[in-house]
């Protein structure tokens, strides 16, 4: 089953400096149909004004991953980390115990980001934080992990969830292929152009939650840049 979320459907809000939408249940957007794919359990579509962000503020127990589609954040949080994340770069925090961090776009131009929160295997542990550039071009035609709860990805950013954070490049035409596996949840977006997962359309910004148990194949229609999660 491919279950599409178009990007005029999704929840949203306007806060002038932040253009927010939700895919999933997020703050005052509340759907009891979307209240998450398996352990994933956000994805905001946020776009972020010059020289605003987020303020300090806390989490707990929730691995939280920000992909940056245009511009740059800047990150601050209680552990004494900073960075600076630029366009097709990932950031990761794992929330553990507890945490407080800030996200701001101190860049000239509007910062475009997916946030992504997906469940922790377990409650608790050491909060942490990781960022790590990931070319496009080294993308090109395949998926490569980007962040992920299982050792064997060595070159990707650790998170504590047994889940995988996947991005691919495709030039109009290309195909490539997504094994779901048995009791599995996938869940990818185009963070640009558009594409087809076994013939039906998905347009930039639009997700589409994909079922266990099959093996899916994404063609890009436009060239397109992908972002996929597959988690328990």
């Amino acid at each position: 089953m491919i279950d599409k979320r178009s990007f005029e459907s999704l929840g949203g809000a306007d806060h002038g400096w932040l253009k927010a939408k939700h895919h999933f249940s997020f703050a005052d957007y509340y759907d009891p149909s979307r209240m998450g794919w398996g352990a994933l359990r956000v994805w905001n579509d946020d776009e972020i004004a010059p020289n605003s962000g987020f303020p300090p503020h806390p989490h707990q127990n929730m691995e939280i991953i920000t992909y940056v589609r245009s511009g740059a954040i800047t990150h601050q949080d209680s552990m004494g980390n900073q960075g600076r994340t630029e366009a097709g770069d990932v950031q990761v925090m794992s929330a553990g115990t507890g945490v407080r961090h800030a996200e701001y776009n101190l860049e000239p131009e509007i910062t475009r980001i997916f946030q992504i929160w997906i469940l922790p295997r377990e409650a608790g542990g050491q909060p942490s934080w990781g960022a790590k550039p990931f070319p496009k071009g080294d993308r090109s035609g395949r998926f490569v992990t980007l962040a992920s709860g299982f050792a064997d990805d060595k070159d990707a950013l650790p998170i504590r969830a047994n889940a995988r954070v996947l991005g691919a490049t495709l030039k109009a035409g290309e195909s490539v292929t997504h094994s779901v596996g048995e009791g599995r949840h996938a869940y990818l977006v185009p963070a640009a152009g558009a594409i087809t997962v076994d013939g039906d359309a998905v347009n930039a910004r639009d997700g589409a939650a994909l079922s266990g148990g099959r093996t899916v194949t994404i063609t890009a229609v436009q060239d397109a840049e992908i972002v996929l999660v597959d988690s328990e």
